[in-house]
């Protein structure tokens, strides 16, 4: 059990830039798992329908947990595609949470996001490394692009982009050396706990 390490090895403030760059991470895997993961936290109403159009049917959630009169939880139960700004409005801020078939939304995500922190999740695995004794970690292995932050666990919103290759839980500094070099970064940090 335990999570992944995950190592910051770019940074920048063009999101378009981020995303190419943790594509190459992940054409570098052995093998990328069929699903990618995709969250985001939506802020305004524009938001909201920019990524109502990349996911569509996908359920939206209030951000933070609401409840009724009764106590009952409360469901943002709208579509985001047909709502009015002024109904919309009062529901902000939502967030969506999906597993979508690698390949089929990434990119127009990564476009879509507006000002509030969003993440994208490739899980995989690295192949081994016999030059820094590396071998690949199906559990831990991935990589992640978070928007607006610098923390794989989604730490406080930043204006810039930061991506992550996740390793073993045990770290493996000289992995994220390698793979950070191999699409012009370098490790930023100290290892993150990861997923």
């Amino acid at each position: 059990m335990g999570n992944s390490r995950a190592y910051p090895v770019f940074r920048t403030t063009d999101p378009a830039e981020a995303y190419a760059r943790a594509e190459r991470l992940r054409a570098l895997l052995a093998h990328c798992e069929d699903e990618v993961g995709l969250g985001a936290e939506l802020l305004t109403a524009a938001d909201v329908r920019r990524m109502a159009e990349v996911l569509p049917g996908v359920r939206f959630d209030h951000l933070d947990a609401r409840t009724g009169p009764a106590g009952e939880f409360l469901r943002f139960d709208l579509d985001p595609r047909t709502a009015e700004d002024a109904v919309l409005e009062p529901h902000l801020p939502l967030d969506v949470m999906v597993d979508v078939p690698t390949g089929s939304a990434e990119e127009r995500f990564a476009a879509a996001v507006g000002r509030g922190t969003a993440a994208v999740h490739w899980r995989g695995r690295w192949p081994a490394d016999p030059e820094t004794g590396s071998v690949g970690s199906p559990k831990y292995d991935g990589v992640q692009i978070v928007f607006h932050g610098d923390q794989a666990q989604w730490g406080g919103r930043t204006e810039h982009h930061t991506v992550l290759v996740h390793v073993s839980k045990f770290g493996d500094e000289p992995r994220a050396r390698k793979l950070a070099a191999a699409i012009g970064g370098e490790v930023l940090g100290e290892a993150q706990l990861g997923w």
